[in-house]
């Protein structure tokens, strides 16, 4: 299969090695605008070919399928001429913008009958995969409650992030999109009903700390932002259950947290900071701590995992693990919160 991977940012070298571990992938171009950057990286992975323009890629016959590793403003559009030029899609999370830019790609999608998947990587980790198994299983009953947080202290990394009108907002659309969607995934996928939410922007990028570093993009700009620095939201379903999210780039806490859980009728489990699960047994509750390699989530192996899917589905025609149905939910979920932040109010889907 005849790989292409749009957009050159930070995430892309993820995109590029996993495709380059692929037996059965050749991964024949770059694709970004800036051409010293793509002749930069096509010599370092020794790709053959650069592109500047993914209208370049898309009427190539010789292209089956690209990565899309752009600004956030860009995903549907580009999904959508790829789709309809011929190319399978990985695309990079969140899938688009907006709920109507989310189903035009579905439309496309079916259009089509090509492959998109979108880029939920932590659905691919070993502690989710092990957690998925064990509730597949039934080992927790039935999941009715999840809890999830992302909290950064001072994180905001600027650049077109922290810039609303290319990633459609901050910490929700960027951080929280990768929680949601795997206690989401691991609550079973449950239809959205309602969602209280609350944004707040009162912090702003706090570029005055020092002596405290963070990450930044290559164009950070402290005089640039116009994203959210904290979100929150509970999520009702229509099966009962409900999901607490809160996910910050800037916050007064004493330091980063990251913790996922859930809570079935027979056991709960925490998949992140680590992987724990607690059970049931003779009348005693036990706290089960499972003996595999990665018990947090391992981003190098479940990357490389996520590419595999892909391929895989894309040659055998799927199912795929995260498709466009999945992309559509989240960005609902999503927009849902802020309506219903501007609103002041709850917003029933």
């Amino acid at each position: 299969m005849n790989v292409v991977v749009i957009g050159l940012g930070s995430i892309s070298e993820m995109h590029i090695k996993s495709y380059q571990k692929n037996p059965s992938v050749s991964l024949v171009g770059l694709c970004d605008k800036n051409q010293t950057r793509a002749q930069e990286k096509a010599a370092h992975y020794d790709v053959k070919h650069v592109f500047t323009e993914p209208e370049e890629v898309f009427q190539n016959p010789e292209v089956d399928a690209v990565s899309i590793c752009t600004w956030n403003q860009t995903h549907a559009d580009l999904a959508i001429r790829a789709l309809r030029s011929g190319k399978h899609v990985l695309v990079e999370k969140p899938i688009s913008m907006t709920v109507a830019e989310a189903e035009k790609v579905q439309a496309a999608v079916k259009e089509s009958g090509k492959m998109l998947q979108v880029g939920f990587v932590r659905r691919f980790g070993t502690n989710a995969q092990v957690l998925k198994s064990f509730i597949d299983q039934g080992k927790l009953g039935d999941i009715y409650y999840a809890k999830a947080s992302l909290l950064r202290r001072l994180g905001n990394p600027g650049g077109w992030f922290a810039d609303k009108d290319r990633s459609g907002g901050g910490p929700l659309i960027d951080l929280g999109v990768h929680i949601i969607d795997s206690c989401w995934y691991l609550m079973g996928r449950p239809k959205v009903k309602s969602i209280t939410g609350h944004v707040y922007d009162q912090l702003g990028n706090r570029s005055n700390v020092q002596n405290l570093s963070f990450y930044k993009t290559a164009d950070y700009d402290a005089s640039l932002n116009t994203v959210e620095d904290l979100a929150n939201a509970v999520i009702t379903f229509e099966n009962g259950s409900s999901l607490m999210v809160d996910v910050s780039y800037s916050l007064h806490t004493k330091k980063d947290q990251l913790a996922m859980q859930v809570f079935g009728t027979k056991g709960g489990a925490e998949l992140e900071p680590e992987l724990m699960l607690v059970m049931e047994e003779n009348n005693t509750i036990l706290n089960v701590e499972p003996q595999i390699d990665h018990r947090t989530f391992d981003f190098d192996n479940a990357f490389q995992k996520q590419i595999d899917s892909f391929v895989e589905a894309c040659l055998t025609g799927g199912p795929s693990l995260a498709p466009v149905e999945d992309g559509l939910e989240i960005m609902r979920i999503l927009e849902g919160i802020y309506q219903a932040s501007a609103q002041r109010k709850p917003v029933q889907l």
